[in-house]
């Protein structure tokens, strides 16, 4: 027989004009006519207990009062896995929510650290940070969160559970640590789908993506999101390029000015009905070496080879952000190289010293630029793994030291990792003699104050994080009702906006002599040949599939299974290249093609003798045998790419008559520009790569085109040698002179 769960155990207290108290564990306060949670269970009415109180008095307050197990606990997110998923039903409490198997080495890209399981994790450890990554109903998350809530409300100050999650509202596939899930919540295109739809119609709909973020997230009790990414992409090889909101510095500023106060509740902060963001990755991803990922060694550089390029293209997307008071941001993993890059200036207008430490130690970066320039008031969240597998610029560090060296360089939480147990170790050696002993050497560059903790820098990161979650309201009432939960979620207002921006998203590339709309009259009478192709086979299957399954209910069509005999062929490519935690062997390919033969690369990121085959597309070469035998016949080829990579499109757009671009869009919309059940919008939020010409990097490892500049601006950079008749050189080009650059996008 399972244990009664916390959801049914929840006691709530209604305040007249105030916030209700939700309690399982402790008792409430009555005073002044008013309910209070009593977090230490002593009966006072302290400063932290008290609601009519400010976030910031609150947090203070209880940092002073915590031990410093219960603040290192605070220092700390990771991933946790939820018991209704655990195949060993043995290592389950007994409600059946909580997992509690301890795995003696849990690895991960990040890292590779015991996991105790979720009671000694919250009871012994004192975490309260956690990272979701697996894709539950909506009901089963609340009920989830609620047990996860009473078990900490029980413990010596009720410091409750945040859960945090990478986005969950946008169509996609799901990828560790980078899209973790889909499908459940209303289920919007990729970002930059969204993007490609904002620069077709309007801003006001990321007031309707905001608002759904925020009322299904809250509705679950899961009130704090890794996102959204403010990342520019420079380079198109950058795998991290899905995610984002495009090349557009101007775009993502003005995305990010709606953004933040529609999920966060107000441009003041974080509201109690609001869910806290963390938005990524200060100061700017996409400045890439040649597309190298910093999840590997080879991508651990940010390379600035334009002067002031950080300051006119990577940093402008944060300062809307910072001017919203959004609650948190992350740093990137990389480190800025001072001799691949030209001149950068901070907001003084001063040179910036290029220090080749990751972001997440950089005082600089943190504490001067972002804190002291841009008076970001929020608090600094690491990305995952920086004290293990990523410490880019701190190699020589041991762990308890790299922890170490993250807070007092300005980070207040470490995600990746639970490693207490360091920073225990980081803290005692401040004064237990590790240093002196005659065992032990402070590394060459550093100071004792540097590399060690202190109380004082312990209570001041708990104070911050703590501060986001009296924002919040959580330490009143973390506890949702799952029922209300799947309600919210299925709300088809928020469905139906989203769907909305899925057709707005479809951008109509190429339309030859007017082809498309393929209205009920030019179909009448006619055959339509539809497949899918992707990169993996099985992939590809279930898009020819969902294919038919779509045309199969559009009024006025007949399918075919043969393409020799269709008057129309649907073709649909989604590729794919690399995989986002592995380096590849060589540069990330981004031509559509199957088995090409391409360069591996050194260990310094340069082109190598030796060669490899890359395949971004099964069946490549079948476009065109299918565009023969169609035109043949005296028929067209629409074709759609998914665009999740700046694509070189020549292997498709060559062979098509109509080509349009998706960004995990619905079929179902792309389907409706076709037919013309509805107008395309849509305009590019990327540029799109010519050829290999204009990515050649020499032996040098130099690119041709500058890895810190936009799609859009790459021209003023390339060979005169290079550009056409109109000072083109970088973007491609189709049949009919259209150029594919950002903000292109044709109407019918």
């Amino acid at each position: 027989m399972s244990a009664k769960k916390a959801t049914e155990m929840i006691r709530y207290y209604k305040n007249p004009n105030g916030p209700t108290i939700g309690v399982t564990a402790k008792d409430v306060i009555e005073s002044d006519g008013l309910y209070f949670k009593d977090l230490n269970g002593d009966g006072t009415l302290n400063t932290y207990k008290d609601w009519r109180k400010t976030p910031s008095e609150r947090a203070k307050a209880l940092a002073e009062e915590l031990s410093s197990e219960e603040k290192i606990g605070l220092l700390f997110i990771n991933s946790l896995k939820m018991g209704a998923y655990q195949e060993d039903k043995e290592a389950v409490d007994a409600t059946g929510l909580l997992d509690e198997k301890v795995i003696e080495k849990d690895t991960t890209i990040f890292n590779a650290e015991k996991y105790h399981g979720t009671t000694y994790t919250v009871k012994d450890m004192g975490i309260r940070h956690f990272i979701l990554r697996e894709n539950p109903k909506p009901d089963e998350l609340a009920d989830w969160m609620n047990e996860l809530n009473a078990l900490a409300e029980g413990e010596t100050h009720a410091i409750p559970v945040l859960m945090v999650s990478n986005s969950r509202n946008e169509n996609g596939e799901i990828v560790f640590g980078m899209n973790d899930a889909a499908g459940v919540f209303a289920t919007w295109p990729g970002t930059m789908g969204i993007a490609a739809a904002v620069k077709g119609s309007s801003l006001d709909l990321i007031d309707d993506f905001a608002e759904c973020i925020r009322e299904e997230w809250d509705a679950t009790g899961m009130k704090k999101g890794y996102m959204y990414m403010a990342d520019v992409v420079s380079d198109p090889r950058w795998q991290r390029t899905y995610g984002t909101f495009g090349e557009d510095p101007e775009l993502i500023n003005n995305i990010f000015d709606r953004l933040v106060p529609g999920i966060q509740g107000s441009k003041d902060g974080v509201t109690t009905d609001g869910v806290a963001m963390t938005v990524k990755h200060f100061p700017g991803g996409g400045a890439r070496e040649n597309g190298f990922d910093p999840h590997y060694k080879q991508g651990q550089w940010n390379v600035y080879q334009t002067e002031n390029s950080l300051q006119k293209y990577h940093l402008p997307g944060f300062r809307s952000s910072i001017a919203n008071h959004v609650s948190s941001i992350m740093p990137y993993y990389a480190k800025p190289a001072a001799e691949k890059s030209g001149i950068q200036y901070d907001m003084n207008g001063n040179p910036i010293e290029m220090i080749p430490v990751g972001f997440a130690f950089n005082q600089f970066f943190l504490k001067e630029l972002l804190q002291n320039q841009m008076n970001f008031q929020g608090y600094i969240n690491s990305d995952s793994g920086i004290t293990i597998n990523m410490a880019w610029g701190v190699e020589e560090l041991d762990i308890p030291e790299r922890i170490a060296l993250a807070v007092n360089s300005g980070v207040d939480i470490i995600s990746g990792s639970f490693d207490v147990f360091a920073a225990k170790e980081a803290l005692d050696r401040r004064t237990n003699g590790y240093y002196t002993d005659g065992a032990h050497k402070i590394p060459d560059g550093y100071t004792l104050e540097q590399i060690t903790l202190s109380e004082e820098a312990l209570t001041t990161a708990a104070a911050h994080t703590l501060k986001e979650m009296f924002e919040l309201g959580v330490f009143e009432n973390p506890y949702r009702d799952p029922q209300t939960a799947k309600e919210v979620i299925a709300n088809p207002v928020h469905w139906k906006h989203a769907d909305d921006v899925h057709r707005k998203s479809v951008v109509l590339l190429k339309n030859k002599e007017q082809l498309l709309p393929l209205t009920a009259e030019k179909l009448a009478d006619k055959k339509i040949f539809a497949k899918g192709f992707a990169s993996k086979e099985e992939t590809a299957k279930a898009l020819t599939e969902k294919l038919h399954s779509i045309l199969a209910e559009t009024p006025g069509v007949t399918l075919t299974d043969h393409y020799e005999d269709a008057d129309y062929a649907f073709l649909f490519a989604s590729p794919s290249s690399g995989e986002y935690f592995n380096a590849t062997k060589g540069y990330l390919e981004l031509d559509i093609c199957e088995n090409k033969t391409v360069h591996d690369v050194d260990d310094l990121g340069r082109p190598a003798e030796a060669t490899h085959e890359e395949t971004t597309l099964l069946g490549t070469d079948e476009i065109r045998v299918i565009s023969e035998a169609i035109h043949a016949n005296g028929g067209k080829v629409i074709s759609n790419i998914n665009f999740t990579l700046a694509w070189m499109v020549g292997n498709v757009e060559r062979y098509s008559d109509a080509l349009l671009a998706g960004f995990d869009t619905f079929p179902e919309a792309t389907i409706d520009i076709i037919t013309g059940a509805y107008t395309p919008s849509g305009k590019m939020p990327i540029t799109l790569p010519k050829d290999d010409s204009v990515l050649a990097v020499n032996a040098d490892g130099v690119c041709v085109s500058r890895n810190d500049v936009p799609g859009y601006d790459k021209d003023f950079y390339m060979p005169e040698e290079m550009k056409d008749e109109n000072g083109k050189a970088y973007a491609y080009r189709d049949s009919e002179g259209n150029y594919y650059e950002m903000n292109f996008g044709l109407e019918f």
